[in-house]
């Protein structure tokens, strides 16, 4: 079994995703989607590394997911398909602002998410919905090594 990273963007609608393998050449691509109007008509969609989809799933008009139910069927999906082959190693996620301090991808942990929700009000349409997948893996998997950037 091999290692994976799953790269996460999230906005204040949508979760994009790539999840990566660590080959012997380096990094690979082995799919990436987007969960997206997360808040109103919930739309998944996963393609390989080709860029041909390979899953998708529409809930009702006016199902309310929110960010924690989306990042979680993200990551089942990828557990469904990608568990047997890959290893979840890390997590890496795309936040708009770090301030003065951070301008370098940093570890995340309980610590670096109050910092950075401080920063909020530099950026309050983008950083809360940037924390929300944070938080839910820091609660979720706490031993799963996570990054912002």
């Amino acid at each position: 079994m091999g290692d994976a990273i799953l790269v996460l963007n999230a906005g204040s609608s949508s979760i994009k995703f790539s999840l990566f393998a660590d080959e012997r050449a380096g990094l690979a691509l082995v799919a990436g989607g987007q969960m997206a109007a997360i808040h109103t008509s919930p739309q998944f969609v996963a393609r390989d590394a080709s860029g041909a989809k390979v899953a998708e799933k529409r809930w009702p008009a006016q199902t309310q997911l929110g960010h924690e139910a989306a990042l979680a069927h993200i990551v089942e999906w990828l557990k469904a398909t990608h568990g047997e082959r890959y290893r979840l190693a890390a997590v890496g996620h795309r936040v708009v602002h770090g301030g003065a301090e951070h301008a370098a991808p940093v570890r995340v942990d309980a610590a670096m998410v109050a910092k950075l929700e401080r920063l909020i009000p530099l950026a309050p349409l983008h950083q809360p919905h940037n924390l929300a997948p944070i938080r839910a893996l820091l609660e979720r998997s706490p031993e799963l090594p996570q990054v912002a950037c």
